[in-house]
């Protein structure tokens, strides 16, 4: 059970903390109207699936790089270095059996574990999978170089369930001298990492591979988790136009335990959760929690035609075997009907994309035009037996039933240059996905097979204006639609097959920003935008058989301000700001005989914000400060309670010294580090109440790596 300290009733955000969380915004907003720029053609993204200059998107796209990523971190979550992005949340940092959980302007906050409603790229390969459930249990973050973040409705470049993309690149070896460097770092919680990472150039053929072991034994009871995960790309130069890479993955966690949610004190159940580091009784009952074996191969061709015509082909196979425990199952002594909660699936994953790309002159004017096609398949084989309580031996089968998924988009996306400052981009996508499950476990002589289909057009059309050589205007009408996942098909009844009566959500977004690059400004950015979202998938319950099922809401009216500065405040110190505000409320949606219509959306706070102070020495020492504030949580439809507010700060120091052909970096880092106590990870619309997962207090890491050169 948890205190006042950790939960708060009643409605969202003091106005104290309200005041504060603004200030930063109209501070950042003072500093961006300084005058006169740096190069800000430099700052080079893949935004739009094509090289282009990040200031002449006319959407929100955030980079963030390999200091960020890397440098002095714990590398446990993309969290760590994502926090800095505005418009994106994330929770579940802290349990690795419901994955990280991230959102972008509130899509991908419904997600009962993994992600939702976003898309991820690696390297060019989807880490979504074509139902839209996605997961970050196979990405290397001690191998990732660069990340650049979509932020808003994007489907018409990257179809279903891109209400935001995120794209990472992993490193590729140097030109020069290869290098082999090994990294460990141990600290509070029995936390311990070991990477091993080489890479160089050997005549045409680029390299670099990547392998590291992490544990951790958890602040939460039952909270623990075990990898191995291994990562490599090879690009091999064919001949000056034309280049293949090959991009190897894998992963094997044997452990990662589910300590499930808490309620708050008040409720009489469950009497003895009175500390936070407590797991739910189930959880530990039905030894909840997971376990992952995935490898993936990805294979990518870029040709270039002269200086008008680019041509990219993208092959991949992913091959997946999980195992899930779930907290509830035989409880027939008290009259409860049996249910699946041991998960057995077996998931291959197959796709391919071609895009083509035309530079050339339009009525004398610049112009770009990119047509693509991407296909995906998944296909499952999934069985649920029955779990147990008390015994680690499984139940009779309960489901059993092949679930496949085929989709396959097409898209046109064109650049048009009105004047030399000025440009027009417009695109639109065509997608269908097709869902058919084949039931083999009849209940009652009862076959729930069946078939689905979604179609969809998603159009977009965005301006993009350099007013002079630091200030760049933008506006976008943007679309993004998506589908329910595999499970988010279950049914409320219980029953194999899938929910028929859920459609797709679709969404609209309208944008305005500012963004750019100044003589002390390294990059601002500030974005308003409002997004009309119809049929949003929204979790509605759970069925008898312990499984969440989802209903279609009516409409969702989000609006928001997002804002970031990064600049020198100091000499050697950069300080980095960012504030989001997220006014996000049900429009019109009734369930189950109740209005929920004018209430706030769950699981996404109103106001977050973000400082960072980074000090680099010349010598190679480096201090850093962040802090990151958050205001309240939501935790259900009806908002009948919320995740305290809170702000927590984190510091980590480091330096790099030369020692003949090798450079030693010790690092030491302090999370949390004025010891607050607070909520993680919010479970919305748990059933139970069991919403809330508190976070560790302070705690420490500590680490050493070594490159040799």
């Amino acid at each position: 059970m948890l205190d006042s300290t950790y939960t708060k009733r009643g409605k969202m955000e003091n106005t104290t903390a309200k005041r504060h969380a603004i200030s930063i915004a109209v501070s950042m907003a003072l500093l961006s109207s300084v005058a006169i720029a740096d190069d800000h053609d430099s700052l080079i993204v893949n935004a739009t699936r094509l090289e282009k200059p990040l200031y002449s998107v006319p959407a929100s796209v955030s980079i963030v790089d390999q200091t960020a990523i890397q440098s002095g971190k714990q590398q446990l979550g993309l969290d760590e270095s994502l926090v800095r992005v505005p418009g994106v949340f994330m929770q579940n940092r802290y349990n690795f059996a419901q994955d990280l959980r991230i959102s972008i302007r509130g899509f991908g906050s419904r997600a009962t574990f993994g992600i939702r409603g976003i898309k991820l790229y690696v390297d060019g390969i989807p880490a979504t999978l074509p139902d839209g459930q996605g997961g970050v249990d196979s990405i290397d973050i001690g191998s990732i170089q660069r990340m650049e973040v979509i932020r808003g409705p994007s489907s018409s470049l990257y179809g279903a369930a891109a209400g935001g993309v995120i794209n990472m690149y992993t490193e590729s070896g140097p030109r020069d001298k290869p290098f082999v460097e090994g990294r460990v770092s141990i600290g509070s919680y029995d936390f311990t990492k070991v990477q091993l990472k080489a890479g160089g150039q050997k005549d045409k053929l680029n390299y670099l591979v990547s392998i590291s072991h992490t544990k951790l034994g958890g602040y939460r009871d039952h909270s623990g988790t075990k990898n191995v995960l291994f990562n490599s790309k090879f690009r091999y130069d064919i001949d000056g136009t034309s280049d293949l890479t090959l991009t190897l993955n894998a992963v094997d966690s044997p452990k990662a335990d589910d300590p499930g949610g808490l309620r708050r004190v008040g409720n009489t159940f469950n009497v003895d959760l009175t500390n936070p580091t407590d797991a739910q009784r189930n959880n530990l009952r039905f030894d909840t929690g997971e376990s992952v074996k995935q490898q993936q191969i990805g294979l990518l061709y870029n040709k270039t035609i002269g200086e008008k015509h680019e041509l990219r082909l993208r092959n991949y196979y992913v091959f997946r075997d999980f195992d899930n425990r779930l907290p509830f199952g035989d409880f027939s002594r008290l009259g409860i009907v049996p249910s699946g909660g041991v998960v057995e699936l077996d998931r291959f994953f197959v796709g391919g994309g071609a895009q083509y790309s035309y530079s050339d002159a339009l009525l004398g004017h610049k112009n770009h035009m990119t047509v693509g096609v991407d296909i995906d398949s998944q296909q499952d084989e999934r069985v649920n037996f029955t779990n147990i309580v008390d015994s680690p031996v499984v139940g009779p089968k309960s489901l059993d039933q092949d679930e496949e998924v085929f989709s396959w988009g097409i898209y046109l996306q064109n650049e048009f240059s009105i004047t030399d400052s000025l440009e027009l981009s417009a695109g639109i996508r065509y997608d269908e996905i097709k869902y058919d499950f084949k039931d083999h476990y009849f209940v009652d002589v009862t076959d729930d097979s069946g078939k689905i289909r979604f179609s969809e057009w998603s159009p977009q059309a965005g301006l993009s204006w350099q007013v002079n050589t630091g200030v760049n205007l933008f506006a976008n009408i943007s679309t993004s639609f998506e589908v329910p996942s595999s499970r988010e098909f279950a049914n409320p009844t219980a029953a194999g097959g899938f929910n028929s009566s859920l459609t797709a959500q679709t969404a609209i977004n309208y944008e305005v920003g500012v963004k750019g690059s100044l003589s002390q400004i390294s990059h601002y950015e500030v974005s308003l935008f409002k997004i009309k979202t119809d049929d949003e998938l929204v979790l509605a319950g759970t069925n008898p058989a312990g499984s969440d099922f989802f209903e279609n809401a009516g409409e969702t009216i989000r609006k928001g301000l997002e804002a970031s500065v990064t600049f020198e405040a100091l000499k050697n110190t950069d300080m980095t700001m960012s504030y989001t505000y997220s006014d996000f409320e049900f429009d019109n949606f009734t369930s189950g005989g109740t209005s929920f219509s004018g209430n706030a959306l769950p699981g996404i706070p109103e106001q977050t914000a973000f400082v960072e102070l980074a000090y680099q020495n010349p010598q190679g020492y480096f201090v850093i400060w962040d802090t990151q504030y958050v205001s309240e949580v939501t935790v259900d439809n009806a908002n009948s309670d919320a995740a305290a507010s809170y702000s927590v700060s984190n510091l980590r120091a480091g330096f790099s010294s030369k020692i003949g052909n090798s450079v030693i970096s010790p690092f030491i880092g302090i999370n949390n580090i004025f010891d607050k106590q607070y909520i993680g990870a919010v479970r919305v619309n748990e059933s139970r109440s069991r919403f809330f997962e508190p976070a560790p207090e302070l705690n420490v890491f500590v680490g050493l790596s070594i490159r040799f050169q």
